[in-house]
């Protein structure tokens, strides 16, 4: 079982600590095109309208500061840097050691800055969305997407694939739509679904979560991910094709 994963918003910075070591980030293959990315953001970061062209506001004026230093920057393991709701539900910190590791082996975060990232890869806190266009690059979810297509291959071979990532950053890779599950969830209320963003990461945070320390094999088939699923949620299998995902529905009753 893989479990792909979007980054967080909201990022913590490491208080201290040595800066990012390309040669120790995982699936090394990416270090060239990273290195392109984070030239490319340190370079409109320090441009006057700087957010206007990453598209935040001005509340973001010190993290768009910090884009121009992250070569410099401290890191810490990207479980920590990445703590918006997702991750909060996931709660690795709370993790038994041998979750942990089971975790390392099992998330891989889809990146609009490092490319992809396991849970125990050390980064600097940054922004940067998916859906932003760099000089260079160009626009992030084209640039990466042949490259995560080669890096990833091996990684996702022979393993289900539990996608729970938001639409921007499913765009950056199509992993083989046979073995891999799109995680949805949906508010129902009086018949009707409606799709609400907050409680769909922090659904799919604690769905990982779930994944990661229920007793039992790892899921290795969609049905196998339903059963697994249904132990905590009302969820429903939508059967894929060779071209399409499957989808797993979770339904959270008003």
């Amino acid at each position: 079982m893989l479990i792909l994963l979007p980054p967080s918003e909201g990022k913590t910075a490491a208080s201290s600590g040595a800066p990012v070591d390309f040669a120790n980030l995982s699936f090394p293959s990416l270090n060239e095109a990273r290195a392109e990315v984070l030239e490319a953001l340190g370079t409109v970061s320090a441009h006057e309208d700087a957010l206007a062209l990453l598209g935040v506001g001005a509340s973001l004026h010190e993290e768009v500061a910090r884009n121009t230093r992250l070569r410099h920057e401290s890191a810490a393991p990207a479980h920590s840097v990445y703590s918006g709701v997702l991750y909060d539900a996931l709660g690795y910190a709370s993790l038994t050691a041998a979750q942990k590791r089971k975790a390392d082996d099992a998330v891989v975060i889809i990146s609009a800055l490092w490319g992809a990232l396991r849970f125990d890869d050390a980064v600097p806190a940054y922004r940067l969305s998916i859906g932003t266009a760099l000089d260079g690059p160009g626009r992030l979810a084209t640039f990466w997407k042949p490259r995560l297509n080669e890096a990833l291959a091996q990684t996702a071979e022979g393993r289900l694939l539990v996608d729970c990532r938001s639409s921007g950053y499913a765009t950056a890779w199509t992993p083989p739509a046979t073995q891999t599950v799109a995680v949805n969830v949906f508010r129902e209320r009086d018949g009707k679904r409606t799709v609400v963003s907050h409680f769909a990461k922090h659904t799919r945070g604690e769905l990982a979560r779930h994944l990661l320390t229920r007793r039992g094999k790892a899921p290795g088939t969609p049905q196998e991910l339903l059963k697994a699923a249904s132990e905590r949620y009302r969820t429903e299998l939508v059967e894929g094709t060779a071209r399409k995902a499957h989808a797993l529905n979770i339904v959270l009753d008003e």
